[in-house]
């Protein structure tokens, strides 16, 4: 059931319900009603469940394993660059004589040996391609790390959302226990006045009525509240639902920004998917320039050094040899032009992504401060609509019990008495939670 559905079987359950002097002063008798659930488990604050967030949930952790596996490929990047060295072993027994007859254009003879030796290569220059992919690794990486950040600021607001969700599903839940224990006491003093013959039936029916509902409601509230702590729960990074006892917030409710304008420049500013982005786009056109140097020659060092103790006797027992390698493309079935023209595509898609990001942010962070604002005017209007119910529900109440009117008139004050209680108190919760969706999405501390 969603939450403007169950506040609305608030409202009708909440029909005929005295809460003035006269109803108090008649205890409740104990009912067949679930009893609310008592918040016995831990005492959990907002910030307190963020931290514990920011330790448990899965996300998380894949967002740093993400960013420490895009450092690993920068090393990986930057290999390339530095000496390639490794040592060899041979063993060799042959005919005497003999040659490699098939499989090349060549013809080596093979002498019986046993030799071992070093061999070391270093890149010389391949004009700027393997920087170029170091740059685009390196910006990757970085890449990587605004991803994680978006992901905690993902994950941080979740985790808000949870919890303001699960105080407001708490506060209904309060809301449907006092709606059954005063339709319970309605219900033994209409019957008492029923008895006494200045109640009809009809009366008692109504309110008998009302307090089923209210047990339905009450039932259907706490599975409600159960829902929102399981949710709660395994944003935390719990396998098990736990029985938090979470505490109301305590800040003051501050006025929001008069303009939108500076919200959304710090956005675009701040936002971590933005930077991470930029990044991305930044890395496509260093990539887009190592592909195009594909064509360019690539310029290598040779150095190899051995000994060959076990040898035929042409062979020297030392080697030894430096040289210089030149690879200079000429054609490869079109091979570098596709890689290079899917590198110049690469980096366009990267761009127009960045253009749609920035616009999707702009109207975010304008559609939260909107939202905001109408949620702070709500404040002060349902302040005031409580204060004109209770007032009138007094007036109908003193009617009622003075036999000037009916049931029903009285039934339509305390309706709206309740719906005011719960629209003001919706308005509280809402208000905080715009604040923290608007904080979201300029990516700014709150």
């Amino acid at each position: 059931m969603t939450r403007p559905l169950l506040a609305l079987l608030v409202v009708v359950a909440a029909a005929c319900c005295p809460l003035g002097a006269e109803a108090q002063n008649h205890p409740a008798t104990p009912a067949a009603t679930p009893e609310q659930p008592s918040p016995t488990g831990t005492s959990l604050t907002l910030p307190e469940a963020e931290a514990i967030a920011l330790r448990n949930n899965p996300r998380i952790t894949i967002g740093r394993l993400r960013a420490l596996q895009a450092q690993q490929y920068v090393r990986e990047t930057r290999s390339a660059l530095l000496p390639t060295a490794f040592l060899s072993l041979t063993g060799v027994d042959s005919r005497a004589g003999s040659r490699l007859a098939a499989g090349g254009l060549n013809n080596p003879v093979l002498f019986p040996r046993a030799a071992a030796g070093a061999t070391v290569s270093q890149l010389v220059t391949d004009f700027g391609r393997t920087t170029n992919l170091l740059s685009s690794s390196e910006l990757e990486a970085q890449a990587e790390d605004r991803n994680a950040r978006a992901t905690t600021a993902d994950v941080t607001l979740g985790v808000d959302q949870a919890f303001y969700n699960s105080l407001e599903t708490r506060e209904l839940v309060k809301v449907a226990q006092q709606t059954v224990d005063a339709r319970q006491t309605l219900v033994d003093k209409v019957q008492a006045l029923t008895k006494a013959k200045l109640r009809s039936d009809l009366d008692l029916s109504f309110t008998e009525v009302d307090l089923s509902r209210a047990q339905l409601l009450l039932l259907e509230a706490q599975n409600n509240y159960q829902s929102s702590l399981a949710a709660l729960s395994a944003i935390l990074g719990y396998a098990d639902q736990q029985n938090f006892q979470l505490a109301e917030p305590t800040g003051p409710l501050t006025p929001p920004a008069p303009d939108a304008e500076p919200l959304i420049f710090q956005a675009l500013e701040q936002r971590p998917e933005a930077a991470a982005l930029q990044y991305q786009l930044a890395a496509a056109k260093k990539n887009s320039s190592a592909e195009h140097d594909l064509w360019k020659p690539t310029v290598s060092a040779l150095g190899v050094v051995g000994i060959a103790p076990v040898r035929d006797v042409q062979i020297p027992n030392w080697y030894g040899a430096v040289g210089v390698n030149i690879n200079i493309p000429v054609f490869n079935g079109f091979l570098y032009n596709a890689r290079a023209k899917t590198a110049d595509l690469q980096t366009e898609v990267a761009g127009q992504k960045l253009s749609e990001l920035r616009n999707n942010i702009a109207r975010d962070v304008r559609t939260s401060w909107q939202d905001t604002n109408r949620a702070y005017q709500r404040l002060s209007v349902t302040q005031q609509l409580r204060d004109q119910a209770n007032l009138a529900l007094d007036l109908a109440q003193s009617r009622y019990n003075l036999g000037l009117s009916s049931i029903v008139e009285f039934s339509q004050a305390e309706l709206a008495k309740t719906e005011a209680e719960i629209a003001d108190t919706d308005a509280s919760y809402q208000y905080r939670l715009t604040q923290i969706v608007l904080a979201y999405t300029m990516a700014a501390p709150r």
